[in-house]
């Protein structure tokens, strides 16, 4: 049985051409990149040129781009060195966070650092008002963290309109763009923003290894202690292959963005149609047709006994999906995402992300499947 891959907001399939510029640092070029002789300049090089390329990509300093191991390291370093070094001693987040952000807030928060959630509207939006109102009214200094895509809905925040805020009421901005850098164009000089994330597997590149930005007006101190590396912001040997891996990814993803994102979002388009002809009371959770992440479409199903499975029964067809984050997909909790916006019982919501790599033929076979399924 051939097996549909509908989960690409949870990991994506790594690029032939990512993997061919890996190898030689997996082969050859071994040498420990803090090393003096050549074998580690040749490392060290391979690095500071993934670095060059990303910042490019980015338009952002090749000093404010720092490799980490992914996209929950990048956000955890951020959140704790704004209440650490940068004198924030109030979180403004939401309930909808991945929990990568939400997790480290909490228990920030556990140790006593004021934590407080923006309303989130029924279409999945952060409620701008609400933001603004929190900002105006702490007597204490804010970090704000708001992710800009969602992960499991696809909502996009406006960065500009947050980050400008953020600049308003001198708050130091995280933004978690886990789900966007590798699918968006990003100008980080002209972006009101302190710190991004990415991670490499998200876009075609390798698993375990991501970015932090840090935006150059910002000092913070390292998360993790030792060693010099990262011009001493990240200690333990460079994971050389991921960078390397990452960079190649981002480039890719960047020259062919117009081809690859008018073509998924297609999919997703046509999927939503196709859902809507056959499924009565098939609805869509977030603003599908607003500001959303083209990758991304979350469906609400109509509840019955055979629906109840339906993640089970797509699974056993060899169609892979998810009902949330593929990192809490084990608790079988329900989503914490639509829990916050839109507690219909009657709905049952199953996550479907597209990438490249999928064609019509699938999403016309998922379809045909679903008719049985629900």
């Amino acid at each position: 049985m051939e097996r549909i891959y509908f989960d690409n907001a949870a990991t994506t399939a790594l690029d032939p051409a990512v993997l061919e510029a890996m190898l030689p640092f997996m082969t050859e070029k071994f040498g420990n990149p803090s090393s003096i002789y050549s074998y580690g300049r040749e490392s060290r090089l391979g690095i500071e040129n993934a670095r060059k390329t990303v910042a490019k990509i980015l338009n952002a300093h090749p000093g404010e781009i720092f490799f980490t191991s992914g996209g929950t390291e990048s956000s955890n370093t951020a959140i704790n060195a704004a209440i650490k070094d940068l004198g924030c001693k109030h979180i403004i987040s939401s309930s909808i966070e991945h929990h990568a952000t939400l997790h480290t807030v909490e228990h920030l928060h556990h140790d006593g650092v004021k934590l407080s959630f923006v309303n989130i509207l029924p279409d999945g939006h952060i409620d701008m008002t609400h933001l603004r109102e929190l900002l105006s009214q702490s007597a204490e200094k804010c970090l704000v963290t708001l992710m800009h895509a969602n992960n499991e809905i696809g909502n996009l925040i406006d960065l500009h309109a947050v980050g400008t805020l953020c600049r308003e009421f001198d708050a130091i901005f995280h933004s978690d763009t886990v789900q966007t850098v590798g699918h968006y164009p990003f100008d980080l000089r002209n972006t009101p923003v302190d710190f991004i994330t990415g991670a490499g597997h998200k876009f075609h590149g390798p698993k375990g290894v991501g970015i932090l930005y840090i935006n150059e007006n910002v000092k913070i101190k390292p998360f993790i202690q030792g060693g010099s590396q990262e011009r001493n912001m990240r200690a333990g040997t460079e994971n050389l292959y991921g960078i390397v891996g990452f960079a190649k990814a981002l480039e890719i993803a960047t020259t062919e963005h117009e081809a690859h994102s008018s073509h998924i979002n297609n999919l997703r388009m046509y999927m939503a149609e196709e859902l809507q002809k056959v499924i009565p009371g098939v609805v869509f959770n977030g603003d599908l047709y607003g500001r959303s992440l083209y990758t991304v479409l979350n469906v609400g199903f109509p509840k019955s006994e055979k629906s109840e499975m339906i993640l089970f029964n797509l699974d056993i067809n060899g169609i892979c999906a998810s009902g949330g984050s593929a990192c809490t997909s084990g608790a079988n909790a329900g989503s914490h995402v639509i829990r916050a916006f839109n507690n219909n019982p009657d709905l049952i919501a199953v996550r479907f992300s597209f990438s490249k790599n999928n064609t019509r033929e699938e999403v016309d076979r998922v379809i045909e499947k679903l008719k049985d399924l629900v």
